[in-house]
């Protein structure tokens, strides 16, 4: 542990965050706390005291980042509302998200100032304007569909209810005047990808754009367990890495080139979560390759778990709600689960034989991440993927031919065709998995039981980690 300075860091400040979520403690308590802790750090050179302060700042965060209500609830108003996203074609109806900028009582005429987030439920004779604003009447319901969890992560996100619209409802609407890359990006790719199935999936998981995913789609892969590659996240973001690195390697034979290597693959792999919409799994990725680059850089050394709650902390710090987000939780149990579990099976594993070892490794990670992240997803979803464990070794070289060709659409103006033919091979696999009986098993695993899950994780990976044999070097005798 005392190699991993940010994990020992990261543990209290998300217990603060944890028990902020269920207790409100005054400001001043909270200030004085702080500058306590801090104090008995400086002067008696207390572990203690610093576990204290971060424990007293993430108890702080959580609460200074808590959303309030500035909308009301069940009341007929008329309201200014931004599209954040692209509408999903939800089969009768369109789905996306929004941002309240203001709305109009019908009793008083006044306008009030908001910033509170929705759901959009449109008919499909409202055309929503992704990145634009809407002025229409409606009531904001509150969100009462879905399980409990559900219910506090959209809390959690500053989501109040859900806006249903009609075309009657609807007074104007104007399209985005500057929109950003994560829309631009979207709107090339959908020049550059055909209307197909395929050509959606390639959106999909190339900039995040699920609006042209049907709902039988999204159903068949959630049924086979590999609806994590429609979601844009560290697999994607570790493909782009690599590729990048790839094709700027030959930097290095200029003077300062690898200097200038790194910077342009820190910028173009943020440059791609960017253009993805900031995704909570993309981000902890960034935030990775970011750590290993500058490393490589420095050439010092670069702990993976270690950046990895380098990353946690970071966006925790940032937005505190990301704690309850399930992608988020997906993504560092996977990466997690990777790191202490598939990186020495594949050492263990290893023959010599370049093809053998590659094909091993890729089951390795596949299935120790699908393993891994099997407890949270029955818990969330309902479902126990377990075609999802043996299929994963399979389609993680399909997504990453995907997401190669999906970047060159973006780069230059070429089809994707490599891409979309990767991509209806996973639409074949993903129907193919939903349709044979057993390949998922719905069961919502109890709360309680999730976390002994995780729990008996932590403990089995500690114990295995301390009877790991030591490697001792012994050095030649001195025989003169």
């Amino acid at each position: 542990m005392n190699s991993l300075p940010m994990l020992r860091a990261l543990v209290p400040f998300v217990a603060g965050i944890l028990l902020a979520e269920s207790f409100v403690l005054p400001w001043w308590f909270l200030a004085a706390a702080f500058l306590l802790c801090g104090v008995v750090a400086l002067l008696l050179r207390s572990s203690a005291a610093v576990v204290g302060m971060l424990f007293v700042a993430g108890w702080g965060v959580c609460q200074l980042r808590t959303p309030m209500r500035s909308v009301p609830v069940g009341t007929l108003c008329v309201w200014e509302v931004e599209v954040e996203e692209l509408p999903a074609d939800r089969g009768d109806y369109f789905t996306a998200t929004g941002v309240v900028r203001g709305w109009n009582s019908l009793s008083d005429g006044c306008r009030h100032s908001a910033r509170d987030r929705v759901l959009l439920r449109a008919d499909s004779a409202v055309s929503l304007p992704a990145g634009g604003c809407i002025r229409c009447f409606g009531r904001i319901r509150p969100l009462r569909s879905g399980s409990a969890s559900y219910l506090q992560l959209m809390a959690r996100r500053g989501f109040v209810g859900t806006l249903s619209l009609s075309a009657r409802d609807l007074i104007d609407s104007e399209p985005a005047v500057r929109p950003g890359i994560h829309l631009r990006a979207a709107a090339r790719m959908k020049h550059a990808c055909s209307a197909s199935d395929a050509g959606a999936v390639v959106r999909a998981m190339t900039v995040a754009d699920r609006s042209a995913l049907s709902p039988e789609l999204r159903a068949a892969y959630s049924r086979s367990g590999m609806s994590h590659l429609l979601a844009v996240s560290g697999l994607h973001t570790g493909i782009v890495f690599l590729l990048i690195n790839f094709v700027l390697r030959w930097f290095s034979l200029l003077r300062y080139g690898h200097l200038l290597r790194d910077l342009l693959a820190v910028g173009a792999v943020w440059l791609y979560v960017a253009a993805a919409g900031f995704p909570s799994s993309a981000v902890r990725a960034a935030a990775m390759c970011t750590l290993l680059q500058g490393a490589l850089a420095a050439g010092s050394e670069y702990v993976a778990l270690n950046a990895l709650a380098a990353a946690a902390f970071g966006m925790l710090l940032w937005n505190p709600a990301w704690i309850g987000d399930v992608g988020f939780q997906l993504s560092f149990i996977a990466v997690a689960a990777i790191l202490l579990w598939a990186a020495p099976l594949c050492r263990r594993l290893h023959t010599g034989r370049r093809a053998v070892d590659f094909a091993v490794g890729f089951w390795a990670v596949g299935f120790t991440a699908s393993l891994a992240v099997a407890p949270l997803v029955s818990h969330v979803f309902g479902v126990v993927p377990v075609a999802g464990l043996l299929l994963n070794p399979v389609v993680v070289p399909l997504a990453g031919v995907v997401v190669l060709s999906g970047v060159c659409g973006l780069l230059l103006p070429v089809c994707c065709g490599a891409g979309e033919g990767a991509a209806w091979l996973l639409n074949t696999l993903a129907c193919a998995t939903a349709s044979v009986p057993g390949g998922s098993i719905g069961y919502a695993l109890p709360a309680e039981w999730t976390a002994a899950c995780y729990l008996l994780f932590v403990v089995a990976t500690a114990v295995a980690y301390r009877f790991e044999p030591k490697k001792n070097v012994h050095l030649p005798r001195d025989n003169s």
